[in-house]
């Protein structure tokens, strides 16, 4: 993936949320601001514009100037912390921003050579906030506006969108959905709790929260839990688990001293594998009986 800094702001008043800290509220377990840095884990510089929190992962803070400035006066103050060619913009508000269409961005304004990329809604408007920007491009920019109004502060975005030259890309529907009241926080909440992608966010919420930074395959530990819940008792299949997961960060450690992410992939499937070989000769022993 082309190399990028971004900028996520994470500032503003929230009025229609009567004044809540929105980029703290939860949705699926995880900070909205999370979810957001989750989606750029790959930038090299991640500059959080806004007051300082915790993290699920380090990011360098700064304020806009004057506070309260608006998203131009915070996209100033971000830019100045970044070194990258590409920088990525994004609100702290966006629950369903996958990193693939932080990809789609980055491709897009590369490869037509454009001054940035953002992406389209699915009313077709566009969202400045969700948006690759050519860093040069963007200093400009923002210089020549704050020179010809004397300032950035209450100004708005499409000053900078209009005066630059960039890519449409329409991505997935939900990539910029945002929460600007508390039913957008109700409907988010609801729509990650829908069957096919509940037992998605929960690992990946179980694995921020836990520091984890590893991809196994949930089918294979899924069927381990029904092989030992139905060969054996329903209480074996979370213990089970459980035991896979310690045999595999010892098996891990043992091969490579700390450990690594790939050996602790092959370490879960081969402990997994084992487990259920396990599972299946204890219910034909019952079968037998």
């Amino acid at each position: 993936m082309t190399a990028y800094d971004a900028i996520v702001l994470a500032g503003g008043a929230a009025e229609r949320l009567g004044g809540a800290d929105k980029p703290g509220v939860r949705v699926g377990g995880r900070a909205l601001l999370d979810r957001v840095l989750s989606a750029c884990a790959d930038a090299s510089t991640t500059v959080v514009v806004g007051g300082r929190r915790p993290t699920a992962r380090a990011v360098t803070w700064t304020y806009e100037v004057p506070r309260g400035g608006g998203p131009l006066a915070a996209l100033d103050a971000g830019v100045r912390l970044t070194t990258a060619e590409w920088v990525l913009v994004l609100s702290a508000d966006l629950p369903f921003l996958e990193a693939d269409t932080v990809g789609a961005l980055l491709a897009a304004a590369e490869d037509g050579r454009r001054e940035g990329a953002l992406c389209v809604d699915q009313d077709g408007r566009d969202q400045p906030l969700v948006a690759v920007y050519g860093a040069e491009p963007l200093r400009r920019e923002l210089a020549l506006i704050a020179t010809e109004h004397g300032g950035l502060s209450g100004l708005p975005l499409r000053l900078l969108t209009h005066e630059l030259d960039l890519a449409r890309v329409e991505g997935d529907p939900l990539a910029s959905f945002d929460c600007d009241t508390w039913k957008d926080i109700a409907s988010a909440r609801a729509r990650i709790r829908e069957h096919g992608v509940v037992l998605d966010e929960w690992i990946t919420a179980v694995k921020d929260e836990l520091g984890i930074e590893l991809d196994v395959d949930t089918d294979v530990l899924l069927d381990l839990a029904r092989d030992a819940a139905h060969g054996v008792a329903r209480p074996a299949a979370p213990l089970t688990t459980f035991l896979v997961g310690y045999a595999a960060a010892k098996a891990s450690q043992d091969r490579n001293g700390a450990g690594d992410g790939d050996g602790a992939v092959e370490a879960v499937a081969e402990a997994a594998r084992k487990a259920a070989a396990l599972a299946r000769r204890w219910a034909d022993e019952n079968e037998t009986q």
